[in-house]
């Protein structure tokens, strides 16, 4: 009777152990498949960093509003005579009822390799990503010469005024992307590129 108790006990100690060992083994297996299928693409540009930049970087949160006055590093790294071509045609906007904010500005090399595998990742392919993102070494935004501006509203206000302040907008698929052209308001602001692709300072 204890023998045949014993006996059972040990094939259901048995069975158990079979099963864990068959459970880790399918993990494993399903764990490797993942890793060789991610798209080789995915490691172009990956970001340096591991995601941790922050304000000192010109990280802006998305749901912020930063004003073009704000002394925080993305505003207050930028090229002082953009800056200071920003802060005036904000201050004329602002008497029209349109209020600026910085979307984003000055970056650092660490925050550009984010935002370029962040791009890498969301269109598929480093080519597609260079219409939206440039290298740290070819990014306007890193040498603090490009700054992002909105509301769209304040877009459409600088698209009509910001010729008068040296603020032109840059590329024709980018609204929000300008930059200082000291003979704008002169001569208008030059035609746009329709990307940074075409932009001869990205292949530089």
């Amino acid at each position: 009777m204890n023998n045949s108790r014993a006996l059972r006990q040990r094939r259901v100690t048995a069975t158990i152990g079979v099963s864990l060992l068959a459970a880790i083994v399918i993990t494993s297996i399903i764990l490797i498949g993942q890793q060789t299928s991610s798209p080789a693409s995915a490691t172009v540009g990956a970001p340096l960093s591991d995601g941790q930049v922050g304000e000192d970087d010109g990280k802006i949160d998305e749901a912020d509003q930063i004003s073009v006055f704000a002394d925080t590093p993305a505003v207050s790294n930028l090229d002082p005579a953009l800056l200071a071509a920003v802060r005036n045609a904000a201050t004329a906007a602002e008497q029209d009822g349109v209020r600026l904010h910085v979307n984003s500005g000055w970056r650092s090399a660490e925050y550009q390799e984010e935002l370029l595998a962040d791009a890498v990742e969301r269109y598929g392919s480093a080519e597609e990503a260079s219409r939206w993102v440039a290298t740290p070494e070819r990014s306007e935004h890193v040498s603090g010469d490009a700054v992002d501006l909105g509301p769209v509203a304040g877009q459409d206000w600088l698209s009509r005024n910001g010729a008068e302040y040296g603020l032109c907008q840059i590329y024709g698929n980018e609204p929000w992307h300008f930059e200082l052209r000291p003979s704008a308001p002169a001569n208008g602001c030059p035609p746009m590129y329709d990307d940074p692709t075409a932009d001869p300072r990205t292949q530089r």
